[in-house]
């Protein structure tokens, strides 16, 4: 198992806090829509940064 960024969509503003963090380009904002793709390692960035609370990482 992999440790990767999970969202919540029910909390996420989709203000784009954790794609302009992210180093990895493992987040895409599309519209209103909010993408954690392969390239997320888990480091936990996005978060530390999320001002709504909607991301957290969780083995997969």
């Amino acid at each position: 198992m992999v440790k990767r960024a999970v969202v919540n969509r029910r909390k996420c503003a989709y203000c784009g806090a954790c794609v302009a963090v992210c180093n990895l380009f493992a987040t895409e904002l599309i519209e209103t829509f909010l993408e954690i793709n392969e390239n997320c390692n888990g480091c936990g960035i996005c978060v530390e940064v999320c001002p709504m609370g909607a991301l957290s990482i969780m083995e997969v």
